[in-house]
């Protein structure tokens, strides 16, 4: 209760409407997880948290009245791959071919690799792609989702880690 007093009292604060509040509450750990399985980085995680939210006070956008779960988990990968487009990116390490790489070092650079890769595609593309591999989302989740069918799922993603694969052995 303090902090909302303190925050009411800085100049030009506009409390958020009570029904913006309550979507906070019950989906900012949602959006968090979802931009960090994304970016992997809990800075970056936090930046989409307050994209998402910055977007709905905004631009007062109307979120749809079922299946905000789905919304939200959405509104975070979008802004995580915005937040990955946006980065540039640099090698903190060069890599040594002669070096061999602990099984944990080995899964964090192909995690910074497929990063690096899908801020490449396509924005719809590195959504499904995210949301299939890294939310866990169903191929019939998918398509009910996009409006398009199962088969189509399939053959988007199996184009999507082609050009994934491409991407990543340059």
């Amino acid at each position: 209760m303090g902090t909302a007093i303190q925050a009411a009292a800085i100049p030009g604060f506009v409390k958020p409407p009570p029904d913006l509040e309550q979507l906070y509450e019950r989906y900012a750990e949602t959006v968090y997880q979802s931009a960090l399985r994304v970016t992997g980085n809990s800075s970056d995680a936090e930046d989409a948290l307050q994209v998402v939210f910055l977007r709905l006070v905004n631009h007062r956008l109307e979120t749809p009245g079922e299946a905000l779960d789905k919304y939200f988990r959405r509104a975070a990968v979008n802004a995580a791959i915005d937040i990955l487009r946006r980065k540039k990116w640099q090698a903190e390490v060069e890599l040594d071919p002669a070096r061999e790489y602990t099984a944990k070092e080995s899964t964090a650079l192909l995690k910074e690799r497929i990063r690096r890769s899908l801020a490449k595609v396509p924005p719809e593309d590195a959504e499904l792609f995210v949301l299939c591999y890294l939310e866990g989302h169903s191929y019939d989740e998918l398509a009910m989702q996009m409006g398009v069918e199962r088969g189509t799922i399939g053959s988007r993603l199996h184009r999507i880690r082609a050009v994934l694969k491409k991407e990543m052995s340059r």
